[in-house]
């Protein structure tokens, strides 16, 4: 049966599926929208009494609902200043080091940091042989993105591709598959140096948003698109740790990337591992 998922995802028409998907998550049916999100929420057993709007009924759209915010309080962001946070809730893929160029996407796959950081070799020169690290958002996942570290954004860039699920099996799978999907890649200067937070498209992914630009994608077409920020000015973009920086339509996954000998992951990070937005998640490296 696990091949049969896999094959399925090479036939199966992915846009066309995720575009339709999102006509619907973006639909105002009234009872019909409230009837699905309840269906959702018993399905994953997702925790309601953490969001600010407990009820199904207090959401107009199923993408309301999968956006939803959580209480004030909820997630506290760690206060040490020599911690990173966790940008997500979702459980850890894969993290550790770049070796050169490669990042480890399961055992036996690996994918290239420039393919990733939208192919070109200036833009991911400063991650090499750096630190990594992949988390993935479950369906009953909060699906807001938020900064590990205060940063200045100097680049956004869209990079088309596939859009095949990013689960476990997938990642298993399909080779080169986080560089390979539709994403967002987003480069920030840091404390710790340059750092890029990288959000994945995935199978039925209605839509990938940032809090500067909004929606990116869809839709957004077959070129990689670049967008440059200033260092200061009007038009700059500066987010504190902890700040929500973008948000998933549905569920997919996070990368990040970091130079050499810029932060160490905590130890009870692992493949596998829980996370949880906010909670401590590296320490900086000193110089």
């Amino acid at each position: 049966m696990d091949q049969v998922k896999i094959t399925l995802q090479y036939i199966l028409p992915k846009h066309l599926i995720s575009r339709l998907v999102g006509l619907l998550a973006a639909a105002k049916l009234g009872f019909i929208t409230h009837g699905l999100i309840k269906l959702f929420i018993k399905s994953y057993g997702i925790n309601m009494a953490e969001a600010k709007q407990e009820n199904a009924s207090d959401y107009r759209s199923f993408n309301e609902f999968f956006t939803r915010p959580l209480k004030d309080g909820m997630r506290p962001i760690v206060q040490d200043d020599n911690m990173l946070a966790h940008p997500v809730d979702g459980a850890v893929s894969q993290l550790g080091a770049i070796e050169g160029d490669q990042l480890i996407q399961a055992k036996g796959h690996y994918y290239s940091l420039q393919a990733l950081l939208g192919g070109d070799d200036l833009t991911a020169a400063p991650y090499k042989n750096g630190q990594f690290a992949c988390i993935y958002l479950a369906p009953k996942d909060y699906h807001r993105i938020h900064m590990p570290i205060a940063g200045t954004l100097r680049e956004m860039i869209y990079v088309p591709g596939e859009l095949f699920s990013v689960n476990p099996l997938t990642a298993e799978n399909v080779p080169g598959l986080f560089a390979r999907n539709e994403r967002v890649v987003t480069i920030f200067d840091t404390e710790v140096g340059p750092m890029a937070l990288v959000l994945v498209g995935a199978t039925i992914v209605a839509s990938i948003e940032t809090v500067w630009a909004g929606t990116v994608t869809p839709p957004r077409g077959k070129d990689v698109f670049r967008w440059q920020y200033p260092e200061s000015g009007p038009n700059a973009v500066h987010l504190a740790k902890g700040a929500e920086m973008g948000r998933f339509k549905l569920g997919s996954t996070v990368v990040l990337t970091f130079a050499a000998d810029a932060v160490e992951f905590l130890p009870n990070n692992y493949p596998g591992s829980v996370t949880r937005m906010g909670s401590a998640f590296a320490e900086k490296v000193p110089n």
